[in-house]
């Protein structure tokens, strides 16, 4: 798993927790649909970390408690 599958994944997580449709979270977070549906199919190479944060925002987390999961705790480092 790399990073942008580990966000997507984390997504995918928080939203069925809270029973949200990644449409319902982008209303909230009032971050476009196709940046959220680019994030979940891979297409985004950078999320970056202000939509990350509005996210969390609508979601009632923080950005450490986004982070902090097996998906991200796995990760290998990326070298590019």
């Amino acid at each position: 798993m790399n990073t942008q599958q580990a966000v997507a994944v984390r997504i995918r997580q928080l939203c069925k927790e809270r029973g949200l449709t990644p449409n319902g979270l982008s209303y909230l977070a009032a971050v476009p649909q196709s940046t959220i549906k680019s994030i979940l199919n891979g297409e985004s190479q950078n999320p970056g970390v202000i939509t990350i944060k509005k996210l969390c925002d609508a979601l009632e987390i923080t950005l450490g408690d986004f982070f902090s999961s097996p998906e991200f705790d796995e990760l290998e480092q990326e070298i590019k």
